[in-house]
């Protein structure tokens, strides 16, 4: 199979069959917290895919070029939530300037990508898959593509939900884990794909 193609399946699995939050179940929480609005939910999403591939390319580097090296593999873990934390920071701070709005409506959960288990997951995947770094740039942005198109297809149920008659027992939280649910069931379907 050609580079093209193992991409390709790539794309694919991290989008549907191998999901972060319906697979993996990586990144929950701001997917539950952030998903009551699509442009809320869209703009989280764009952070995390940045994040995501930022931190795929820079802990492959740190990986490969320092840890290795060393000798120091078991600090892994340790030193990808130090880079991860490094490029919160830095959206945090471009998403203050540029779209204030954004920055106010995303509230705790922009910081929370620092301790988003799906950014870690994207890392630690890429070097238990002993991934290039292309491979490990991709992974991180599809996984990220997955993780909002997710995010984005749950706020969009949950926007029509808002305005729809249901009894009182499924009004908020409840009705939020149901659908999440059903969804998982639904890119189950998908688990075929790519082998």
């Amino acid at each position: 199979m050609t580079d093209f193609a193992k991409l390709l399946v790539l794309l694919v699995t991290s989008i549907l069959s191998n999901n972060f939050i319906f697979s993996r179940f990586l990144g929950c929480c701001p997917f539950l917290g952030v998903s009551n609005k699509v442009e809320t939910a869209a703009g989280m999403g764009m952070a995390v895919t940045f994040v995501m591939a930022l931190a795929s390319l820079f802990t492959w580097l740190v990986y490969n070029f320092i840890l290795v090296p060393l000798g120091l593999e078991y600090l892994q873990t340790m030193s990808f939530i130090l880079v991860i934390a490094s490029l919160v920071q830095f959206v945090e701070m471009f998403l203050k300037k540029s779209s204030p709005s954004l920055y106010k409506s995303l509230g705790i959960y922009l910081p929370l990508i620092t301790t988003n288990c799906a950014v870690l997951g994207a890392t630690l995947i890429n070097i238990e898959q002993s991934y290039n770094l292309l491979f490990a740039v991709s992974n991180g942005v599809f996984g990220a593509l997955g993780f909002m198109l997710a995010i984005v297809l749950m706020a969009g149920v949950r926007e029509r939900l808002e305005f729809s008659k249901m009894p009182n027992a499924l009004k908020g939280f409840s009705s939020s884990l149901i659908i999440a649910g059903l969804m998982s069931i639904a890119f189950l379907g998908f688990s075929g794909i790519g082998g």
